[in-house]
Formats: structure tokens, sequence, C-alpha cells
């Protein structure tokens, strides 16, 4: 039996994450501009800790600045946002990210409106939202934007195709439907409480799911030919004790099927921070009034 194409987003993201140091190497030589990322980190998470050193890492060797600030677990969100009103008039910094989850004390929603919209690199921002959501001129979130390119790489021509997103978050899942309605596919946005879900998802030319279940979606839940695009990042048990990383996807039957698949490590994830890159060189042009650069990996 035929397996699925393997989408190698980790390889992707490399290429793009290379254009985009490309891009500010001439953004400095033409402008003597250097984008400044800074990334907020409350508490010690150690998934979170992780995410941070790793963007940090990244946005260096890209050529921006990087700026990273700690906060402790027992920050008030007043702490916080004096620090996000502090960031905001910083000239250095054209992106702010502050690390999710927060501590329960603190309101997520606050401190994403608190952040200046031309400098909310993580798209979340209400106005971002909503100007995705018109079709405007937004920043768009990473994961979304991540996955779209992945499609647009590997899914052919998009416009007329079938999507379904499995998932109705603000963070991926409604951005997501908004990216694909402007590629014009014919779009489903699925969740929990959807009908007959697994019939929803075998009409789908592509099928993007993100609704942190690992292994929900079966291989018998995908049209033959498929594209799969699997956001989920989930840590399953194993004998060993030390458990594993699976996506939404049952990764093991839906190869079998689909016509290309993203695996869970490897596929979506490194296109996160690779867009969260492109989103701050964007707001960097976009802030000094410079047209942003159509970044594209080169061909291979």
């Amino acid at each position: 039996m035929a397996t699925a194409t393997i989408i190698d987003g980790k390889r992707y993201a490399a290429r793009l994450r290379a254009a985009i140091a490309v891009q500010i190497a001439q953004l400095k030589a033409d402008h003597s501009l250097t984008p400044g990322l800074a990334v907020v980190l409350v508490g010690d998470d150690p998934a979170s800790q992780i995410y941070v050193r790793n963007k940090g890492l990244q946005a260096r060797e890209a050529g921006m600045h990087s700026f990273e600030y700690r906060l402790p677990a027992t920050a008030t969100q007043a702490e916080l946002l004096a620090r996000i009103a502090e960031l905001n008039q910083e000239s250095a910094v054209n992106g702010i990210l502050v690390q999710l989850p927060l501590p329960k004390q603190i309101d997520p929603e606050a401190v994403i409106a608190a952040i200046a919209v031309g400098k909310d690199v993580d798209g979340f921002h209400p106005l971002n939202a909503g100007l995705l959501a018109v079709g405007g001129t937004a920043m768009v979130p990473c994961t979304p934007l991540g996955c779209l390119m992945l499609l647009k790489d590997y899914a052919g021509p998009l416009a007329g195709q079938r999507a379904v997103v499995l998932g109705r978050s603000n963070i991926v899942g409604k951005p997501m439907a908004a990216l694909l309605l402007r590629e014009h596919c014919t779009v489903t946005l699925a969740h929990s409480r959807t009908r007959d879900l697994a019939e929803e998802c075998r009409r789908a030319d592509i099928l993007v799911a993100a609704v942190g279940k690992a292994q929900m979606v079966k291989g018998d839940w995908i049209k033959p030919g498929a594209t799969v695009i699997d956001v989920g990042i989930n840590r399953i048990p194993t004998p060993d004790g030390k458990g594993r990383l699976a996506g939404d996807v049952d990764f093991a039957s839906a190869v079998e099927v689909a016509g290309a698949i993203t695996p869970v490590p490897g596929g979506v994830g490194p296109m996160t921070i690779a867009c969260l890159l492109l989103n701050t060189l964007t707001a960097t042009c976009r802030q000094q009034g410079i047209p942003a650069p159509d970044v594209r990996p080169a061909a291979e």
C-alpha cells in the first residue's frame, strides 16, 4: 500500500529562517535597522523555558536582537502590564511576545490586549484577530501561518479545495479558517460538538487537526489522498515511563491513506518559531514605513 508524502516542517522551517536572515541583512545594509524581539516569561514552567530559549537562539541566529524578560510565578498582573507598557515604548523592540500559559492570577486576555497592535507578533490582539477575519492587513498568528506555508508547498493550488479545520481555538482554529478562506478554499470549522465529526473530516481535501487530543483522528477519518496538517502536540505514556510526543492524528493509520501528512514532532512545530521571526521582520518594516518583503524559502 502506498504511503503519504511526509511534510518535513523542520527542513522547510530551516530554509525559511535562512531566507529571513538574508532579508534582515538587507534591512541592516539599506536602512541600518535590526529587528528586535522581546519575549516575556512569567514563572518557571519547564516547557515554556525551552520554548523561550529556542526563540531567543533562533532570533539571534537570524541576525535579530533578542530580549528576554523573566518574572517570578508570583508576579502580579499589574507588574506584567507595567513591563509590557515599557516594551511598547522601547524603540529597539519591534515585536513583543508573552509566553503562555500564564499563572492563574493573571488574565491572559488583558495581557494580550495590552500589547501594542503593531508589536503583536503572536497575532493574538483582538484588533489583529478582527483584521484577519475581515480580510485586512493583520499580524497573523504564527502556527496557522506556518500551516498555510506548508499547505501551499505541498497541497498544490488551494483555491476550490474543501478544507476542514478541526478545533476552534483563537490561537489556531479560527485564524486557520480565516486564512484558508482567503485562499478561496471551501472551509468547515468543526469541533467537539460537530455531528458525525468523522464524516465531516472524510469530506476534506485539506484536514487541519488542532484539538489537543492525542491520536483522535484515525486513518478512516481521512479522505484518500487528502493533505493532513497535524497541529497537536501531546505526550502519551510509554512502557519505559518517559512518554513520547504524538499529534492529534493517529499517524500510523493516517499515513496509509493521506496524500501528504505532517509528522509529530518535526512537522508544524518548527514552523511556529520561524513564523514568529517572519512576523518580527514584518512588524519592523511596517513600523518604519518600509514595504515588508515577501519572504519565501529558496528552492531546493
